[in-house]
């Protein structure tokens, strides 16, 4: 019985070094750089988060800036309009939505006045 147990712990143990070994072999090799295979507006995105831009194509939330008609919240733009989404109150659970075009300041509708500014585009 004593013999058994020894024989199936050396064949457990080979087992062990076997798979450890090979699974070695995989572990040195590394992925290349995703900024080797990347192309298009993917590999500019890349680029631009390389170079410190974490929001190249302005997709993060904007907080409000004081909001009166001559200290507007400046969206970012490359284009004529945009639209924006006003969170109205803290604990509003409705986005209110509105548009926002080059050279016209926007009143949203709970008093919050956003201007549209250019931005170069990628």
């Amino acid at each position: 019985m004593a013999s058994l147990c020894r024989q199936i712990i050396r064949a457990n143990a080979l087992k062990t070094t076997l798979f450890s070994t090979a699974r070695r072999g995989y572990a040195d090799r590394m992925l290349p750089d995703p900024l080797e295979h990347a192309t298009g507006l993917e590999r500019k995105e890349l680029l631009a988060m390389q170079s410190g831009n974490d929001d190249p194509f302005n997709m993060k939330v904007l907080k409000k800036a004081a909001g009166t008609r001559d200290n507007p919240t400046l969206v970012p733009s490359c284009f004529d309009a945009r639209i924006v989404g006003c969170i109205c109150e803290e604990h509003a659970t409705a986005v209110n939505w509105l548009w926002v075009h080059k050279g016209h300041p926007r009143r949203c509708e709970c008093g919050h006045w956003y201007k549209l500014i250019e931005k170069t585009p990628l």
